[in-house]
């Protein structure tokens, strides 16, 4: 399993990177005893599957133990440890290379900056609800 999909997996509570999720720790339900009338055009083709779940990433990450006060909505370091990852230089080389990164792996603090504005992307794309104004490049 590849770093980006074991860090989903953490945070999205799903094992690979997709664009439907399933339930997982943290996700909202559709609301019950009320249905919505249907709209037309609007129903999925057939083979479909529902709409993905929604996971509310700050809750989960806010939610999670941090003696060390670890800031995951600015550094990728600190996500990685909060997830009980592996935050090595090495480890986000890896990761990097995984997201396919063009820029020089020497220079930490600018690959960090964009490690961590495409995982939190990522999580996103994969159904995680993050705030606004992590999304802003």
């Amino acid at each position: 399993m590849g770093l980006l999909a074991n860090l989903l997996g953490k945070i999205l509570g799903k094992g690979t990177p997709s664009p439907q999720s399933t339930a997982a720790p943290g996700a909202q339900p559709p609301p019950t005893g009320a249905s919505t009338p249907p709209v037309a055009g609007a129903n999925p083709p057939a083979g479909a599957s529902a709409p993905a779940l929604v996971v509310d990433v700050t809750a989960i990450l806010d939610g999670l133990a941090n003696p060390e006060k670890l800031d995951w909505r600015k550094s990728i370091v600190d996500l990685m440890k909060l997830v009980d990852m592996d935050s090595s230089f090495s480890a986000r080389v890896e990761l990097a290379k995984e997201l396919h990164y063009t820029g020089s792996t020497s220079d930490s603090a600018a690959m960090n900056v964009w490690l961590h504005q495409e995982v939190i992307k990522k999580i996103s794309e994969n159904g995680g609800k993050v705030p606004p104004e992590l999304l802003k490049s």
